[in-house]
Formats: C-alpha cells, sequence, structure tokens
C-alpha cells in the first residue's frame, strides 16, 4: 500500500502513474532499442527519422545548388563547414574551453581560405595550421583529435579541388555514393539488426547494415557506368570509396566515444552536429585523394563512344 502525505496527489492519481510506468516498462520490454518520453509514450526506432528526413532534404536542396553552381559559392560552403567540423571537433575534446573552439574554427577557415586562394605546395602546409593548434592546447585525446583535424581539412580542401578539376559529375558521384551507402545502411540495420560491425567503437552499426552500404554504392557506380560516365572499373571503385566514407563514420565514432557524447553538437536536427553529418564523407574524399596520389583512378566523366 502507498502511503502519502495529507497534500499529496490522490490513490487514484497514484495508481494511474504506476499504470503509465508498468505500460512504458512493457513497451521497453518489447522493443529493447524503445526509450520513453513523458508521460510514458514510446518513441521506437524510428523515433528520429521525420527530423532526420527534413534536415535531409535541406540538406541535399543547398548542397544540390551549391555542388551544380561550383566556384567561388561552392568554395565558401565548404570552407564555412569546414570550420563548423573543427569548431565541434575542439569542442568535443576540450568542453571547458569556451573561446578555444571558435578561435580554431577561425584558424581552419583562414587556413584553407588561403591554401585555395595560393595554391602551392608551400602553402598546402597551411592545412595543418588546426592540428598544431589544437596539439598545442589543453585537450583530451590531443594526437587523435590533431590527426582527424588534418582529415577534415585535407577533406574540404579534396572536396573544392575535385569539383573545380573533375567537374559536377565526379563531385556528384562521390556524394552519392556517401548518401546511398548512409541511407541504405540506415534502413537495412534498423529493420535487420544482427551481429554488430564494431561494437566497442560504434555500437548502432551492424555488418547487414555495413553491406547493404557496399550494395548501395556499387548501384551508384553502376548508374554512372550505365548513364555512360565511367568504366566498369567504377564499380569496385565506388563499393571501395563507400568503405572508407563508413569507416570515417567509425572514426567520428570513436572519438565521440572517448569524448563521452553521443552528437558533435546540435547544429542539424536529427543528426547532431555537421561531423555526424559529414564523417562519411570525409573518410571517402581522403581515400579518394590517396588513392589518386597512387593510382590513375577512372573517375566519372563522359566516356567517348
Amino acid at each position: 500500500m502507498t502511503v502519502r502525505p495529507p497534500d499529496g496527489p490522490s490513490d487514484a492519481e497514484l495508481a494511474a502513474a504506476d499504470t503509465v510506468a508498468e505500460a512504458a516498462a512493457e513497451a521497453a520490454a518489447a522493443d529493447p532499442l524503445a526509450t520513453t518520453i513523458p508521460p510514458g509514450r514510446p518513441v521506437g526506432r524510428w523515433a528520429d527519422l521525420r527530423k532526420r528526413v527534413v534536415s535531409a532534404v535541406v540538406l541535399i536542396a543547398v548542397g544540390g545548388a551549391e555542388i551544380w553552381l561550383g566556384g567561388p559559392s561552392f568554395a565558401i560552403l565548404v570552407v564555412l563547414l569546414t570550420g563548423a567540423m573543427v569548431w565541434e571537433l575542439a569542442k568535443m575534446t576540450a568542453p571547458d574551453h569556451e573561446n578555444t573552439p571558435l578561435g580554431l574554427a577561425g584558424i581552419a577557415c583562414l587556413s584553407l581560405g588561403i591554401t585555395l586562394v595560393f595554391p602551392d605546395p608551400v602553402t598546402a602546409a597551411f592545412l595543418l595550421v588546426p592540428a598544431l593548434a589544437i596539439a598545442l592546447t589543453d585537450r583530451r585525446d590531443r594526437r587523435l583529435s590533431s590527426l582527424y583535424s588534418v582529415a577534415i581539412m585535407v577533406a574540404g580542401y579534396g572536396l573544392i579541388d575535385l569539383r573545380m578539376t573533375a567537374g559536377t559529375p565526379a563531385i556528384l558521384w562521390l556524394v552519392l555514393i556517401v548518401v546511398a551507402s548512409d541511407v541504405l545502411g540506415y534502413f537495412v540495420g534498423r529493420v535487420l539488426g544482427g551481429p554488430k560491425f564494431w561494437p566497442a567503437i560504434s555500437p548502432k552499426k551492424t555488418w547487414s547494415g555495413t553491406l547493404a552500404g557496399w550494395v548501395g554504392a556499387a548501384l551508384v557506380g553502376l548508374g554512372f557506368l550505365v548513364a555512360g560516365y565511367g568504366t566498369v572499373w567504377l564499380i569496385p571503385l565506388s563499393v571501395l570509396i563507400g568503405f572508407a566514407g563508413q569507416m570515417g563514420d567509425v572514426w567520428e565514432s570513436w572519438i565521440k566515444r572517448r569524448c563521452g557524447v553521443k552528437d558533435a553538437s546540435t547544429l542539424i536536427p536529427g543528426h547532431g552536429g555537421v561531423l555526424d553529418r559529414f564523417d562519411a564523407l570525409i573518410g571517402a574524399i581522403v581515400a579518394l585523394i590517396l588513392l589518386g596520389l597512387a593510382l590513375d583512378l577512372p573517375l566519372p566523366g563522359p566516356v567517348a563512344g
């Protein structure tokens, strides 16, 4: 029997609260992935889908327009996104620092801008300036954070360079690989579940979702091949780039787990931060750059008949 103070809730109110709690417990037991929000309404595995879709539509609209426009407009967008990602990285690894993350974001934007305006092997060293600044400030995992900041800066430069040198087909191919891999991996992983890909680092990523991401990347390569924008080698390259994107996602998940945070920030509703949305793109473009230094890659482009 529940004992209540004279001015407390009535027995009927207490009974109703107990009923709600029991219903919430039963819902959680029925679906281990479900959580509850007051007053006990279950939030299942698709709870974030609406926000993710709305945010994705906005991102696709803005990103698609900028990819089509190219030039300074696209470069400015990438520079700002790069600065935002460095800001999130700095904030995650040093949450007690109030002004340092913003300062590092400014350094990242300025360094990338200098590298773009004055393209030269010497000025390319400016891409390392944010990593040096991170290494010299007191924060968690300075070496890992510095290395990841280099990947962010290289990815920002690589995206702009790819758009300028290889044109719209190549940058569109890269983005579609990341999107297809992420979308198929999300839905197949949520529906099929199964063994985890790397539970110690990314507890939500499953083998079913990972394999589905490879299939999505292959389909993108096949689509460009059928459209006459590549050779047959574009299909295995697409799968490889898709896998690199997944590793970019895992890398960022590793940093977040070490920092004890769920999202890099709350800048993008349903997706978390800019890093949470573009971590796979970082892995994909860095892998493409490294492969391009060693091989003559069959990037998408009109194939002569």
